[in-house]
Order: structure tokens, then C-alpha cells, then sequence
């Protein structure tokens, strides 16, 4: 086994003899060797010494040690679970997990251990890892406690995950390969998370237009209702940026025609009419090509043997492919104004009856098989659709259904058909220990205080976006889905359309601090939201905190659901914290019991820090400028950093980007300082 150092605190050890796709070696973005040179120095961690290998007819089995205080994070994305200790994880793309195995829509073969390193296997193949679940063969044979006591009588209390005193094994299974390239990471979760964003290309940066209000509208829409909606939403000054067009805007959708049904028979004339009013349109879509396509033909040498839904599933590994899929976008779709798209079922579903998957055993012209395509081709859809983008210096924000390994520079955000609340906001914690987004949308909602409680979760995340496929009317107008189709509005309407608008504003008011902490993901690594164990390792109580998170460096949010009622407990870590709204103050280092009615959620500000809030905008246009009106939270010494560019080309990475900062100085007065010749995007109230 070879052990090489690639970048600061960054190894790479070869096993055998890898294969030819892997995610490394499709990569589009090049590892960010100066940012990871700006990190402290890191030695090699200590378990790259104790790693070893047998290769069998079975494939690969890699060990490593692990210590009983070890905890693991990471995976991708993990609805189901947070911490990974003592758990068997089965890294397979899968839209339909029923229990808690790993699979999902984005795993990813990288974990993080508070023992302070991370580990990556570079590989699109199944993985299974046991996480320190096993001992063995002679390590207990000194044990001869008996007769215990059993106090408990339950299947949870017999089969419960009990940590041990004993130092296990990390033991990673993968079968059917001759080798693989292993990656190690070093330092703390923070240090070790932020090293693996930087050898993936660095986070993405949004057009500041994707950070504000997405509406999802109804899949039978047609290009008159479309318009309806937009300016319904502008005369109830409901500030809402994206307008996203479901399935029913194809001629033919289950597989695609990527052309606009008679419903829409001028798009074009609906495009440039809302974009007038400031919306960006986003356009569903899968990648299985329907016979009626235009492109199809031209396709069909560089597609897999399977079809899915009668449609051609497209090699992206193949240049020719990527160019024929690209280039019709770039031409039908991106300069004719479309915004994004968002790529729906690419999850491989191959479980139930209604299949859209591909068999693993699919060949496809490039030599990959099915397995490995399906933990490929979201990520190669993703990397295809930012070079349209890129080609024409325009930013794009997208949504996809499945990405994979090495995805943090690629600007789409992950969603789900499930709909647990509490999982969606697990997702939240867990997303940024992989370098993966997601959505915690509002689709269906029980009533209309489980409107208020998903909808304040979305507010509070990176990426602010009702599903309302389902509905002609907004949610706030009707939860109900029939009430809703037959137009019958609630009762007390009135006051949920006032909450959301409410939170729609405070949202439009966040998006210079989110825009920055984007700005700070890209350049170093940290993800704008993650578990407070990223910042407080060191706190033993935040290490299985799955349902709070930091926003940015000064915010933690901590969602309710309909289930919690207007209760529940917040865990503060130290320090001092302020109360968002009311500016209360809270001891940090233990758990408070917080009361908050349906239409308050509980967000708290770190202490010392100064938080940009902007007079909320109806949506981002090409020459908004923001007001900032800082709010100083204890002697606000820390202060706070701001960026202004373009907010939606990429001039920035020619030095077309402005830092603000903001201190305070020893007198109490704020002070402004810009560095950089780029427009001013941003005025400070009182002094500017």
C-alpha cells in the first residue's frame, strides 16, 4: 500500500490497482491547494499506520482502529440518524430507505471521527463500513461477568447500541474491485470537514437571486395561471424570486421531450414577462430521454442498454453525450432566459412498482456499469449543467434528487419525496458533514400549524422553497389538497398568508449574511449550515444534537415540528446567546426549556458578534442594492465581514468582489471599511 501526502493535511494511500471511474478521476473541479496551504500544518493522522488490507474472491476488506469515544459523522445524506458509532452503513443510492442502513439519496464514501481525522474511499461502488459494531476473535475471552440483572424487558432495550470500553474496527467492505484509492484527512470535524470541501474544488456560490423565496408551482399549470401566480404574489407583496415549472410544462414528462407542451404556446413571451417582475425561472426535467426528443436519436449510440420509463438514460461519462444534452439546454433553455433546472428521479428507485431505475448490471458505452452509474450520474448531470451556465458567466441555483462524493462546489441543492419533518431537519445537520446542500421543502402540510412549523424551517436554511405541485393556490391561501383544487380557502387565510409574508421578509433581510457565508464556504471550506458539533467538538453534549444548527457563523436554529407544540429543549453551547427576536439573553453550556407558539421559531445569535440584517427586497433584480442595518449583540467586537459583487456572474473570480467589514469601534460607533473597486451592492444604514 502506497501512502502519499497530496496537500496540507491531506494523504493518499493506493490499494491494489484502481478503477478507471472513480470519482476522483471524473472530477470538474480542480482541489483548492492554496486555500488548504492557508489551514494550520496537520501530521499524518495516527490510524493511517494501523490500516490494513486482505483481498479476497469477495473483493476488498480495509480495517482500521476505533476507539469507544469515537464519534462518526458523515455518510452524505442521512435522514434517518446523525451520529454513525457502533451502526453498519450501506452506502447505495436509494430514494426509498425504509430503515436506518445509510442508503438515500446522496450517500457518499466519506466519514469524519471526532479521534481527528476524515477518511474518503474514491469509488462509485457499493460500500458497506461497519463502524466499530464488531471485536475481534479472542478480545473477549477474558470477560466472565454473569448473572447480570436485566431491569428492562424490550426488543429497544435488548438490541440498544451500548458503547464499550473496548477499541473495535472500522472495517469497509467492497466487493468486486482489484483496488481503490483511499484519502485521509486530518485535524478536528471542523478542520477534517473543511480539508475534504477544499480537495473537492471548494462550496459553491449561489446567484444571490437562488438565496432568496422559491415557489414550486402547481403541475397543471398553464403559461396564463403562471403568470396569474407571479403577480398575484407582487400585489400581495409576498417577496418571492424563483417560479419553479413542474413536470406538466413538457410535451411529454416519465420520460422527456424538453419541450413545451400546448399549455405554454409562447414561453418565451412568459419568460420575459416575469423576469420584468424579477423571477427566475427553474424547469424540471429528468435525464431519460423520450423517443419524441429532438435529441434523441443523435443520443441513442451514447446510452446505456436500459431504458427507464421509455426513455434513453444518456452516458455522461462520454463527451459526446454530455455535449448533445448541454448543448440543446444551452440553446432551448439557458439563453432564452431559464435560470435552472431541477433533476428529479436520478435516484434509482428499483424497489417498488413503479421502477425508475436501471439495472446494476446496465452496460454503458464508457465501460461503466449500472452500479456505478447510479452513484455517478447526478453528480456528471450536475457538472454538465454548471458549464452551460458557466459558458454563458452566469450562475446558476438548481435542484437535483441524488449527488454523491465531491459535490461541494456544484450549486444544487439536494430534496426528498419523503416527508418527515423531524428527518428534514436532521438533513439540515447532517448535509454539511459531506459537503452536500439540502432542502427541507414545504410540500404536504397537515394543517396550517404545520405549515408555520415547516415553513419557518425552510426560512432558516440554504435553500427557501415550497413544493406546491400538487395545489393551484398558495399553501397559506389552503393546506388542504382537495380544498385547495376545488378553491376553497381557510377561514383564517389571512393570518397565515400575514406569518409567511412576515418570514418571507425576514429571509429577504438574511440574504447579505447567508450570501457571505457562501462566499466563505467557497474560499475555505466551512459549510454556511452544519451540526454544532463543527464548533463545539470539545462540548460532549453537542456531539448527538441531530434537530439544532448553526446558520452561518453568529446564528443557531432550532426547528419545531407540529408534534413539539409550542415546547421544547434547546441545547446552547457555551458562551453567550441572544435571543433573535427578543434579544433575551441565555447561558450557554446547558439546556434551556424554550416556549415558542406556532408562529415563532427559536433562533439564537452568538454573543460579541455584529448580524447584517437588510430591509427586505420583493425579490433580487440585477440592481438591487441592500440597505444593512447591523444589529450589535454584546460589545459586537467580533464584528462581521460582508461581500458585494454582481451577486450572478462569475466577474467576481476576476477580483470584481468587494469585503466590507463592519467593527465597532472602542467609543461604541460603527465602523465601515471596503476593500475593492467592484459596485456597491450594499449601503450602511447611518453610515453610508
Amino acid at each position: 500500500m502506497e501512502l502519499t501526502q497530496v496537500a496540507n493535511g491531506i494523504w493518499k494511500m493506493r490499494i491494489g490497482t484502481p478503477e478507471q471511474h472513480t470519482p476522483v478521476a471524473l472530477r470538474a473541479f480542480p482541489m483548492r491547494e492554496e486555500a488548504l496551504e492557508k489551514l494550520a500544518p496537520a501530521e499524518l493522522p495516527g490510524q493511517a499506520g494501523q490500516i490494513t488490507c486482505r483481498q479476497n474472491r469477495r473483493g476488498l476488506q480495509i480495517t482500521l482502529p476505533m476507539d469507544s469515544s469515537e464519534d462518526i459523522y458523515g455518510f452524505g445524506l442521512q435522514l434517518k440518524s446523525m451520529n454513525q458509532a457502533g451502526r453498519k452503513r450501506m452506502l447505495r443510492v436509494n430514494s426509498d430507505p425504509v430503515a436506518d442502513t445509510g442508503e438515500g439519496h446522496a450517500p457518499v464514501p466519506f466519514y469524519v471521527s471526532t479521534g481527528g481525522y476524515g477518511l474518503f474511499l474514491d469509488t462509485f461502488r457499493h460500500v458497506e463500513v461497519y463502524m466499530g459494531t464488531s471485536l475481534e476473535k479472542g478480545r473477549s475471552e477474558q470477560r466472565r461477568e454473569v448473572n447480570q440483572v436485566h431491569k428492562e424487558f424490550s426488543e429497544s432495550a435488548l438490541y440498544a447500541l451500548k458503547k464499550n470500553s473496548e477499541v473495535r474496527r472500522v472495517i469497509i467492505d467492497l466487493k468486486a474491485v482489484d483496488g481503490v484509492d483511499l484519502y485521509l484527512f486530518a485535524g478536528s470535524v471542523k478542520e477534517a470537514v473543511q480539508r475534504y470541501n477544499l480537495f473537492s474544488g471548494g462550496g459553491c456560490l449561489p446567484p444571490m437571486w437562488g438565496l432568496g423565496v422559491w415557489y414550486r408551482s402547481y403541475g397543471g399549470s398553464d403559461q396564463k395561471s403562471v403568470e396569474n401566480l407571479a403577480e398575484g404574489f407582487r400585489r400581495e407583496e409576498m417577496p418571492v424570486d424563483v417560479l419553479g415549472m413542474e413536470p406538466g410544462w413538457h410535451s411529454h414528462s416519465y420520460s422527456c421531450t424538453y419541450q413545451w407542451s400546448y399549455l405554454f404556446p409562447d414561453p418565451e413571451t412568459m419568460i420575459e414577462k416575469v423576469s420584468r417582475q424579477d423571477y427566475k425561472i427553474n424547469l424540471w426535467e429528468h435525464v431519460f430521454v423520450y423517443p419524441a426528443a429532438p435529441f434523441y436519436q443523435e443520443l441513442q449510440p451514447y446510452a446505456g442498454e436500459y431504458e427507464v420509463w421509455n426513455g434513453l438514460v444518456p452516458d455522461f461519462c462520454m463527451p459526446e453525450a454530455g455535449k448533445i444534452f448541454a448543448d440543446y439546454h444551452r440553446e432551448e433553455f439557458v439563453k432564452k432566459g431559464i435560470a435552472g433546472f431541477k433533476l428529479d428521479e436520478c435516484d434509482n428507485s428499483d424497489l417498488n412498482a413503479s421502477n425508475w431505475s436501471f439495472p446494476d448490471v446496465t452496460q454503458f458505452p464508457s465501460g461503466m456499469d449500472g452500479e456505478q452509474m447510479h452513484a455517478a450520474i447526478g453528480g456528471l448531470y450536475q457538472n454538465l449543467i454548471y458549464d452551460v451556465f458557466r459558458q454563458e458567466n452566469r450562475r446558476t441555483y438548481s435542484q437535483v434528487r441524488s449527488s454523491g462524493a465531491l459535490a461541494a462546489p456544484m450549486p444544487f441543492v439536494l430534496y426528498s419525496d419523503l416527508y418527515q419533518h423531524k428527518q428534514f431537519i436532521r438533513g439540515m445537520v447532517t448535509a454539511g458533514f459531506s459537503g452536500l446542500l439540502w432542502a427541507p421543502e414545504v410540500r404536504d402540510c397537515k394543517n396550517g400549524a404545520d405549515l408555520l412549523r415547516r415553513m419557518e424551517t425552510i426560512m432558516f436554511s440554504t435553500h427557501a422553497i415550497y413544493n406546491c405541485w400538487r395545489i393551484p393556490n398558495p399553501p397559506w391561501k389552503q393546506v388542504d389538497i382537495a380544498k385547495n383544487l376545488a378553491g376553497e380557502f381557510m377561514e383564517d387565510a389571512d393570518y397565515y398568508t400575514d406569518v409567511c409574508r412576515r418570514y418571507h421578509r425576514v429571509r429577504m433581510s438574511l440574504l447579505p449574511y447567508l450570501y457571505s457565508a457562501f462566499v466563505k464556504y467557497q474560499w475555505e471550506g466551512i459549510p454556511p449550515v452544519r451540526a454544532l458539533v463543527f464548533d463545539y467538538e470539545e462540548e460532549p453534549e453537542v456531539r448527538n444534537v441531530d434537530d439544532e444548527y448553526l446558520l452561518g457563523d453568529d446564528l443557531l436554529v432550532a426547528p419545531m415540528t407540529l408534534e413539539d407544540g409550542t415546547e421544547r429543549k434547546v441545547y446552547l453551547p457555551w458562551g453567550t446567546w441572544h435571543g433573535f427576536w427578543d434579544d433575551a439573553v441565555y447561558e450557554g453550556g446547558r439546556e434551556h426549556v424554550i416556549h415558542a407558539e406556532y408562529d415563532r421559531i427559536p433562533v439564537f445569535v452568538r454573543e460579541n458578534c455584529i448580524l447584517p440584517l437588510a430591509d427586505p427586497v420583493e425579490a433580487v433584480g440585477k440592481d438591487t442594492v441592500f440597505t444593512i442595518r447591523p444589529r450589535v449583540y454584546g460589545n459586537g467586537g467580533e464584528g462581521c465581514v460582508l461581500y458585494e459583487d454582481d451577486f450572478e456572474t462569475f466577474d467576481y473570480e476576476k477580483g470584481c468582489q468587494n469585503e466590507v467589514r463592519i467593527t465597532r469601534k472602542g467609543d461604541g460607533e460603527l465602523e465601515v471599511c471596503r476593500m475593492g473597486e467592484a459596485r456597491r451592492r450594499y449601503v450602511i444604514a447611518g453610515r453610508e
